[in-house]
Order: C-alpha cells, then structure tokens, then sequence
C-alpha cells in the first residue's frame, strides 16, 4: 500500500484509539498562539489596540507574517510588551524561491534580521501556481528549500513549509506535491502542518503528524465546516472556515499527539470571518473548556 493510500486509510484506526490522557491537561495551553495573519484587516486598523485584544484574549505567543515588513517588526515589538512570545513569523517565499525578482530582500539579510528580532522559526506561507505546476516543479521547490535550510541551520533557525491542500492532489501516477516534499525535504527542513488543509486534501491530520514524527516544527489549529466536502484541491469558500469546536475537526487529540512527537508551537489561525476578534475569542474559550 502506498504512504498516502495508508494514511488517508487508516486515519479511523487512530480516531478509534483512547484520547491519549483524556483526563490530562489540553497541551500547549500555557503556549498557545495565534497566526496574526487573522487579524490582518484589524492590524491594519489599529495594530497596538488589537494586539493587545489578542493579549487580554488569552493567547501566550503571536505568530506574526510578512517578516520583515516595518509592519511585522511591529507586531513583534507590540506583542513583547504585552507579554507574549513570538517565536516564529512567516516571511516572503520569494527570497527563497525567486531572489531574482526585483525588490526581493536577500534570505541571508532576513535570517540576519530574524536573528536580531529573536525569531527562532521561519516558516514559508505559500507556494505560488508556477511553483506547483508538475512534481518537477515541487523537486526544484524542494532543492531551493533544502538550500535556505542549511543557511537558516547555521543561524539557529528553524525554517519551515506551511502547506495548503492543493499539495495533497494527486498528479502523475497519483504521486503528490506533498510526497515530494517529504521525500526530499532534508533534515534540516520542517513542515509547518496546518489541519484545516490537511483535512480539506483528504488526508487524516493525526495520520499525517506520525507519520511526520519529528519533522514538524509547528501547527496551526483552524477548524473545518462540518458540511465541507472533502477532497477539495481548488477554492474554498470562505464560511469553510470554521471556529474551533464549531467544525469537523477533533482538535483535542491533534494536540495531543502533537506534543507527544515533539511538536514545538501551535498557532490557532482562521483565514475567513466576519468577525475576526469574536471568532478568536471563540477558539481559545473552547480550547479552555478541554483545558480544566
């Protein structure tokens, strides 16, 4: 059987398991962060206020994006003073993939500038259509990665691919983007496991966390509306994003096996809402509720 015939196959075998220590504490709760990236439009608005809802709302650590946009470098500073911690932020893919483009920041002067920000993460957001078009293209992607990663290594920083679901769809002889990626990924190249787009592929997000055991650094926690048909490699609408609790995916013992197989961070993010700080507070009051 194939790896990802076996995944998408057994994830009931794991979903029957006992909850690992249900009677123990949720993980990561005294850690638990959010992807600021939910909160663009309200950033945008008036940055220090809604950092500090964030703050005020429960959430330990931010996850800022678009490092090292002044922007970004003020999510860090703002989120600091308010007592949280921010370890990783996503940055621009193409000074990896494409430095050739004009305006592109050089990887080297961002690992530099992460540094002096504290950052012990880096984590690569998206993979533009070019970028995915055949699994040829998801190998050179894959050598470009592994070549960032060993700059990134020696600066003590971890640097990671945070997936979508368009790299679960199968291309030739069946074959995935994401089984290129983990085929080629080097060791020193993590993944950044987001469940909504693991679900949303049609792949078990428990499944996919052994199967990756130590080679995801973080994961970000957004639920899935429960009448979501799976799998779904093209658009998405957007009241497919659901709070967490309200949709299709059992965060509890995602959570649980995650820091079982040594998952660093994880981030709650959700890309749609009309209502971005409501929903926020949503999520991490359910997360609580399983956390007492």
């Amino acid at each position: 059987m194939k790896r990802r015939e076996f995944i998408i196959n057994s994830g009931g075998l794991f979903l029957a398991l006992p909850s690992f220590a249900s009677s123990s504490k949720l993980p990561y709760m005294d850690q638990i962060g959010i992807q600021l990236y939910t909160l663009r439009k309200e950033i945008n608005k008036d940055l220090k206020g809604t950092i500090q809802a964030v703050a005020k709302a429960g959430y330990k650590q931010v996850e800022p994006y678009g490092f090292p946009s002044p922007q970004s470098i003020q999510m860090i500073k703002e989120a600091r003073k308010c007592g949280m911690k921010v370890n990783s932020s996503h940055f621009d893919w193409n000074s990896v993939l494409h430095p050739e483009y004009k305006g592109v920041l050089p990887f080297k002067e961002i690992l530099s500038l992460a540094g002096k920000h504290k950052l012990s993460h880096l984590v690569i957001p998206y993979l533009a259509e070019g970028d995915r078009r055949n699994l040829d293209a998801y190998k050179k992607v894959s050598e470009s990665l592994n070549q960032a990663a060993e700059l990134s290594s020696s600066a003590n920083i971890q640097l990671a691919y945070h997936n979508h679901a368009f790299e679960f769809k199968p291309m030739e002889k069946g074959k995935t983007g994401y089984d290129i990626f983990v085929e080629n990924f080097s060791s020193k190249m993590a993944f950044e496991m987001d469940v909504f787009w693991v679900k949303l592929g049609g792949v078990n997000p428990i499944s996919m966390i052994k199967s990756l055991k130590g080679r995801i650094s973080q994961l970000h926690l957004k639920d899935l509306k429960k009448e979501s048909i799976i799998p779904n490699f093209g658009k998405v609408k957007p009241d497919a994003f659901d709070e967490i609790g309200d949709g299709m995916i059992n965060m509890e013992p995602i959570m649980k096996i995650a820091k079982k197989t040594g998952i660093k961070h994880c981030h709650v993010e959700q890309d749609q809402s009309s209502n971005p700080m409501a929903s926020i507070k949503k999520s991490i009051e359910f997360l609580k509720s399983k956390s007492s």
